[in-house]
């Protein structure tokens, strides 16, 4: 995620509509892992957000003409990503929903114990730690795609109200309002439950065999693990590009930012190199 203040995006803007490549390639590059971040959360898995991602760039590209510069260059991109994002069905979860009540129930009844060694000599620590991530990033799936949303605006990028407003269609009052919900709602579950993150007697290290055996955990595709982490000055970069001036929200730490893998960076790569310009001046 490219340190880019606005005006330096909003000029980039201007060249890529009148047929810059290097340009629009820098717009793309200097957004997708904002996109990405977004998409992971509110989808739940890398797979999905890697094709979320990918679509959510190619509707900013060919829409790039019709942005009026009458907000932030990176609140524009964050409103298209959040209308793609909130209708989105061709995820894992469209069509299998969760709810904390089934989470609870998985947490105090599933069958841990008596299930054998299914970790096939991957580190256990690793292994826990994917977990950990994938569990409480999945839990999300747990909240409609309203509130899910609103949570992730709020407390991974820790928008503004008036910004994370105007994003969702909504007052900043009524943001503020619904985020203290969500956010209650989430830190009552993980203290409840989560033996990581709360008080509860869920623990990674323990739940590991039942993990793979129930096709939560693959020991030979560690996404999280083989990820890379942005610093959260990247965030902060983020909110200063969109004029943010609340305090930090509470940090919930699972919501971790990460670099955009680099099968969607070539797969961008690749549209831009067989793209033609009259799709994004055109349009």
């Amino acid at each position: 995620m490219s340190k880019r203040t606005d005006e330096e995006l909003m000029a980039l803007v201007d060249k890529a509509t009148t047929g810059d490549k290097e340009a629009l390639e820098t717009l793309i590059f200097s957004v997708q892992d904002l996109v990405f971040n977004l998409s992971l959360r509110m989808l739940g898995t890398f797979t999905d957000a890697e094709d979320a991602t990918q679509d959510i760039l190619l509707k900013m590209t060919t829409h790039l003409s019709s942005f009026r510069k009458e907000s932030a260059f990176t609140t524009w991109v964050f409103r298209i990503a959040v209308n793609h994002l909130k209708s989105y069905q061709k995820h894992l979860f469209a069509h299998q929903p969760l709810s904390f009540e089934y989470y609870g129930y998985d947490i105090e009844h599933g069958q841990v114990k008596d299930i054998p060694d299914l970790t096939q000599n991957v580190d256990k620590t690793l292994l826990a730690e994917e977990l950990k991530l994938s569990c409480t990033n999945v839990m999300l799936q747990c909240l409609d795609s309203e509130s899910r949303c609103i949570f992730i605006l709020g407390t991974m990028f820790k928008l503004d109200s008036r910004i994370a407003g105007d994003i969702l269609g909504i007052s900043s009052e009524t943001y503020r309002q619904r985020l203290s919900r969500v956010r209650k709602k989430m830190a009552s579950f993980l203290s409840t439950y989560c033996g990581e993150y709360g008080q509860g007697k869920c623990r990674c290290q323990n739940r590991l065999n039942y993990a793979i055996a129930s096709h939560r955990l693959n020991p030979q595709q560690l996404d999280y693990a083989s990820a890379t982490e942005l610093s959260w000055q990247a965030m902060l970069d983020v909110k200063k590009a969109m004029e943010d001036i609340d305090d930090f929200s509470q940090q919930f730490a699972f919501c971790r930012p990460y670099e955009s893998p680099e099968r969607l960076k070539s797969l961008m790569q690749n549209f831009l190199d067989s793209m033609t310009l009259s799709i994004v001046k055109n349009n």
